[in-house]
């Protein structure tokens, strides 16, 4: 372990004309007592025993591998988070967008009915064209949550009457 993961602390309290301090030293467990941590010894000799006995002395041990493997995997979710923040924010617009502007194509396509020399570009934009359906009916169920939700608030709140 590292002379950072373990110490001695000392809380002691105002004595006499003494305000109250709290001491921290590196020492072995057996050490942590008043004698061995609390340096300068603020009181005479002949008060030291008194003054020590009203000190709390506590020996402490951490893991600080522990404690820095917690913090990279914290900081490895914020930025994952913050990757598809960016995501949502910058790159899906623009995939939605093309994703509409070629469901626009096949429609245009299919008006003509001239699909037979573009056979295979036709299946690409098929394709394209179940994604945007996916699209649209997940926003229109968020949509249709977004009305529910808002009935369930005008009823709880306006008429007092909560939905079963």
């Amino acid at each position: 372990m590292n002379s950072e993961d373990v110490r001695c602390k000392c809380i002691c309290p105002p004595y006499k004309d003494h305000s109250g301090h709290i001491y921290n030293k590196n020492v072995s467990q057996k050490d942590c007592d008043c004698l061995h941590v609390v340096e300068p010894m603020p009181v005479p000799g002949p008060d030291v025993e008194a003054y020590c006995l009203r000190c709390e002395c506590k020996y402490e041990e951490r893991s600080s591998v522990t404690i820095k493997v917690t913090i990279i995997i914290y900081l490895s979710i914020l930025g994952l988070l913050l990757l598809y923040m960016v995501y949502l924010t910058l790159v899906e617009p623009i995939l939605k967008r093309r994703l509409l502007g070629h469901s626009q194509l096949i429609q245009s396509d299919e008006d003509i009915g001239d699909q037979q020399p573009f056979a295979n570009a036709h299946d690409v934009l098929a394709r394209s064209r179940s994604r945007a359906n996916v699209l649209n009916k997940v926003e229109y169920a968020q949509q249709r949550w977004k009305l529910q939700v808002q009935e369930q608030r005008k009823s709880v709140f306006d008429r007092h009457v909560v939905l079963s």
